[in-house]
């Protein structure tokens, strides 16, 4: 696999390195030729013409392109309005097929359908690279569709744009089907000594706490934690919903958990009602994070990420990477981050509108983040001696203050949370044996007497109370009484479980289940009965084993108006059969 890479502005020059390329294919094999087309202007007059002239001085080739918002030519941004990245395939089983449609938001599935018939005609193809026109439409139907694709199939790929972030101008063109505003190309690859590997990388790192994503609708995310999603920016970074908006929050976009994987999502604006307009489409009811990017965490995951790649000894790379990281480094530097991935083998892309990649089974649309696509064909001709380095001196005196504070808020907010969580689990967890406390056991109730007003209710309740307790808290102390009362919630939790367990008196305990039968009730009577003759009391000062008395009692649909209704009849069973056990027993009732 031999690349060639290169920038034009005029017709002279295109044609020089197209000679050279064609001279080059006939001196040496090529089986497939490849040339794929990056511009930043859509203009439809210049990319016809230079498709012609690709047509006119390489019948042979094929080619495909889109329009960006900026190239990458030996890996660095190359300035130049168009680029043209050429790849001669050597291999003799490598193929190479280009595909085009049509793309409306109503026909994405469709255009999946068609692909895969494709395919399953084509059972050579390895990887799918696609080109798609995104502005202004949504792409999940795009990336669900695709996700059904054959299995083991790498797909990856970008979304078109133009140099200007405030236009929807853009365009796909391609060898099959000429230029399209909307549509969307696939590039197959595959055969037998063709191989690809991807990746993603973002470099961007969680910032505080978790919010609820409690309402958003495609590209639009309406509120966070119930709240105007804007007021999260303004509050916490006081970001203004001004002309600026859009370069401040690049720093910090939102990072949330799908399919497995982060995902990024940045908003592009701030709307009246409070709303934000996300890059893509963002899922409700997640778990989202302020996300913060600075130049020295950026770089280093970018080398980490350079160096896993090195050990697959790639022939070529491939970077589709989010214009919003092109806004945040500025031109001068947005090259630092393509730069290890030239150290490794010639590197091309462009920067996207939405990246795209399949991680596993599922195919994601991306943002604020770098696609790669690594290719070679055969074996590796040489494996690295040295793992990449990054130069940390570019960085000397100013390690990057924000990832010291990101860090230290990072520590003290999971401290923090860790505190809640513990406060949050007192609230409602009794202290001495671990089941729910009173205050949860009124929760429970509040949730059943709904359950009845509804007329979804039923339910078992058991009551327990240890007997001669007060006997032990005469004759041995109160720090004897609490281990009696310890060792019974352990019985309890053993039979009945820990999460069905309130402790709502000094020795007095109950269980809510789901309807239990007859035959299950009285099978965990005598599970408590054993369990509780089974202790280990050594140690202790009271003679065992302990006894506890019980009630049950179920709820009766059309009888039953409260929970407490159901609670009475449980409580009375356990008071007859307390009056009983005392009445064998030469014991004082406490």
């Amino acid at each position: 696999m031999k690349q060639v890479q290169f920038t034009f502005q005029d017709d002279k020059k295109l044609e020089e390195e197209l000679r050279k390329l064609r001279q080059w294919g006939r001196s040496n094999f090529c089986s497939k030729v490849l040339i794929q087309i990056c511009t930043e202007i859509p203009d439809r007059e210049r990319i016809e013409h230079v498709c012609e002239t690709i047509e006119r001085l390489m019948p042979e080739a094929l080619y495909a392109g889109c329009s960006s918002n900026g190239n990458i030519v030996n890996g660095d941004f190359s300035g130049g309005s168009i680029a043209v990245i050429c790849t001669l395939f050597e291999y003799p089983s490598t193929q190479v097929e280009v595909l085009q449609y049509p793309l409306q938001a109503d026909t994405q599935e469709n255009v999946v359908q068609i692909l895969a018939a494709a395919m399953d005609e084509r059972p050579w193809v390895k990887a799918v690279e696609l080109l798609v026109t995104i502005r202004g439409m949504s792409m999940t139907t795009l990336c669900e569709s695709l996700s059904h694709i054959r299995k083991g199939v790498q797909i990856f790929g970008g979304g078109a744009l133009c140099e200007n972030l405030d236009q929807n101008d853009a365009c796909v063109f391609s060898v099959a089907a000429g230029y399209q505003e909307k549509g969307i190309v696939f590039i197959l690859f595959g055969g037998e000594d063709f191989h690809v590997e991807t990746s993603f990388v973002t470099g961007w790192k969680p910032l505080g706490s978790f919010m609820h994503v409690t309402a958003a609708d495609g590209c639009i995310l309406k509120e966070l934690n119930h709240r105007p999603a804007y007021e999260i920016y303004y509050k916490y970074l006081h970001i203004r919903n001004d002309e600026f908006f859009f370069n401040n929050t690049l720093e910090f976009p939102f990072l949330y958990r799908h399919n497995g994987i982060d995902i990024m999502r940045a908003p592009v604006a701030s709307n009246p009602d409070g709303s934000l307009t996300m890059t893509s489409d963002m899922s409700q009811d997640v778990q989202a994070r302020i996300a913060y990017g600075d130049p020295w965490t950026i770089l280093d995951s970018v080398w980490k990420e350079g160096n896993k790649i090195l050990k697959f000894a790639p022939e070529c790379i491939f970077v589709f990477s989010c214009a919003a990281r092109r806004t945040f480094w500025g031109n001068n530097e947005v090259g630092k981050e393509t730069e290890p991935y030239q150290r490794i083998a010639p590197t091309s892309g462009f920067y996207t509108s939405g990246e795209f990649l399949r991680t596993g089974d599922n195919v994601n649309q991306h943002n604020v983040t770098q696609v790669i696509a690594a290719m070679r064909e055969g074996e590796p001709k040489e494996l690295p001696e040295k793992e990449l380095s990054m130069d940390e001196r570019t960085f000397e005196g100013k390690v990057s203050i924000i990832n010291r504070m990101a860090t230290f808020i990072k520590v003290t907010t999971t401290e923090l949370e860790e505190a809640n969580r513990k406060l949050s689990e007192m609230a409602v967890v009794d202290g001495l044996t671990g089941v729910g406390n009173k205050t949860a056991y009124l929760q429970k109730i509040h949730s059943l007497d709904d359950e009845i007003r509804r007329g979804t209710a039923s339910f078992t309740v058991f009551v327990f109370d240890l007997n001669g307790l007060k006997e032990i808290n005469d004759k041995y102390g109160h720090e004897s009484g609490d281990m009696a009362i310890t060792d019974a919630a352990e019985a309890l939790k053993e039979v009945f479980g820990k999460e069905n367990l309130y402790r709502i008196g000094g020795d007095e305990f109950i269980a809510v289940f789901n309807e239990m039968k007859k035959p299950d009730t009285e099978r965990r009577f005598a599970n408590l009965e054993q369990a509780m003759k089974s202790q280990n009391l050594t140690g202790r000062l009271y003679k065992g084993p302990l006894a506890i008395a019980k009630g049950v009692a179920a709820f009766c649909p059309g009888e039953d108006k409260e929970y407490r209704d159901v609670f009475r009849r449980a409580d009375q069973s356990m008071y007859e059969e307390k009056a009983a056990y005392y009445k064998t027993h030469d014991r004082r009732r406490h």
